[in-house]
């Protein structure tokens, strides 16, 4: 049997991998970098621990805890400090605990009169039933009013996509939301009704779900997945086509300054969407993946800055806070890196994470490391209270960071459900196409380990085009445009 080859070593592939080993099915990943984990990256300092992209894995599926023990990290697993449950949104340039209870939103100073009447106002709005596809912004606004709009959900939008909610889709981004409505017509009545569905599947909402890291940082996850997939993976490798050649792929790729060959019975896709778009496909019928070039990715720079205890009035016990463009502020959000874990500063130290850039301000991302540093400590000094200059500093660049599920972003996926029906034993995984979220990614590599030793143990015994195997939606005939 040949290998199933898997482009890119990020926490999609890795787990993919990973997976398909456990099953008995040889695998080889190939990276083009230099690293696994992709934008997973910690780095201990001076007693500080930095986290360059994702600081938590939420765990909202059975799947994720699986993993963990599967990989053998249950002991090096860390919970969140109790204490640090609260989160906080920024309001009248301060930030302001979001309200734990029904009644706690009532007696919050987060929002005004108005806003609380349309959350009672809100099962009483009829449902779209026209079939038209909204933006988040039209969304809320329809649903609750502009006044959640400015001063939460463009906050929330912000701190998970890095987004603008006038152009995310309410069903490709936040597709819970859309179901809400179109399965109980109301956010509220679906909140209640829903809990009880949720709790049956094993799963749970993202707002609830239990987050977690490692003792050194979320990197623990993916060099524990490669130490385990050993000379599977290839560093440095970068695949640049694919050509099918009977019931298999035969891949080319170059390492260093060496091209190469390889045979593969099927490929995983789990790199980014722009990379895929690059990537050249030989097969009947032909294959084009120039739309993914599409797919906007805007630019993220992460800064994170430690500072004496002394330093900073505001306790920061808690989560973070999240900050609405109306605030005025340069910087998305801020995360108590110190606070949610142990041993993530010195003692008598904290860890500050913040983000800077997104559709809200794409130029700042990519500005020099001390302009970064200057923005972000303009804004915490009026935010938190911090007082002189932080005694540790990091940042890093992403120039294209988080894949934007955009009005009419469903064309890609269809796009790639038909690929995969006429392109027998090649498949797509990751968050271009199955959720941004660190969980979305590690679900989807499951998965993608299921899809592709199901079809070999049916391809085994028939045809591929005879397995019924087709993705879920994908049209059983057609042409790739």
């Amino acid at each position: 049997m040949s290998p199933v080859a898997i482009i890119g070593a990020g926490i999609t592939g890795l787990t993919a991998g990973f997976y398909l080993q456990r099953k008995g099915i040889p695998v080889t990943v190939y990276e083009a970098g230099s690293r696994v984990g992709g934008v997973i990256e910690s780095l201990r300092s001076h007693g500080f621990l930095a986290e360059f992209g994702p600081n938590t894995i939420l765990e909202t599926s059975p799947r994720i805890g699986e993993l963990i023990r599967d990989a053998g990290l249950q002991s090096r697993r860390l919970d969140p400090d109790p204490r640090a449950s609260a989160r906080y949104v920024v309001r009248y340039r301060r930030p302001i605990a979001m309200p734990a209870s029904p009644l706690g939103f009532f007696t919050t100073k987060l929002f005004t009169a108005k806003a609380k009447l349309a959350v009672l106002r809100e099962p009483f709005v009829p449902p779209r039933r026209d079939g038209k596809e909204e933006s988040v912004a039209e969304f809320v606004v329809r649903r609750l009013n502009q006044e959640f709009l400015d001063h939460a959900i463009d906050a929330l939008v912000a701190g998970v996509y890095a987004g603008d909610p006038h152009k995310l889709s309410v069903t490709q981004a936040f597709p819970k939301l859309g179901q809400l409505e179109e399965r109980y017509g109301s956010l509220i009545r679906g909140q209640i009704f829903g809990a009880r569905e949720r709790k049956r599947r094993g799963e749970v909402a993202k707002d609830r779900a239990p987050k977690f890291s490692f003792d050194e940082g979320l990197q623990v996850l993916p060099e524990t997945l490669r130490e385990q997939l050993g000379q599977g993976v290839r560093l440095n490798t970068k695949v640049t086509g694919l050509r099918r050649v009977g019931g298999a792929w035969e891949l080319r790729y170059v390492a260093g300054r060496q091209e190469g060959r390889a045979e593969h019975s099927a490929v995983i896709y789990a790199g980014t969407a722009h990379a895929l778009a690059e990537l050249g496909v030989e097969a009947q019928p032909p294959i084009s993946l120039e739309a993914f070039a599409e797919i906007r990715y805007p630019p993220v720079a992460s800064v994170v800055l430690g500072f004496r205890r002394q330093d900073v009035a505001h306790p920061c016990e808690g989560f973070g806070m999240l900050i609405p463009k109306v605030e005025g502020f340069k910087i998305l959000g801020t995360i108590f890196s110190s606070s949610l874990f142990p041993n993530r500063a010195p003692a008598g130290h904290l860890t500050l994470t913040s983000y800077v850039g997104g559709e809200r301000y794409p130029d700042l991302a990519g500005l020099p490391p001390d302009r970064l540093t200057q923005i972000t400590c303009d804004d915490l000094k009026v935010l938190l209270g911090v007082s002189g200059r932080p005694i540790f500093e990091h940042t890093v660049y992403y120039p294209r960071a988080i894949p934007q599920y955009v009005v009419g972003y469903g064309r890609y996926r269809e796009l790639m459900n038909e690929i995969e029906t006429q392109a027998p034993g090649l498949f797509f995984a990751g968050h271009y196409r199955d959720g941004i979220s660190l969980s979305d990614s590690i679900v989807s590599g499951c998965k993608a380990a299921e899809r592709v030793a199901a079809w070999m143990a049916q391809a085994r015994s028939g045809p591929p085009e005879e397995s019924g195997l087709r993705p879920s939606g994908a049209p059983a005939k057609g042409h790739i445009r």
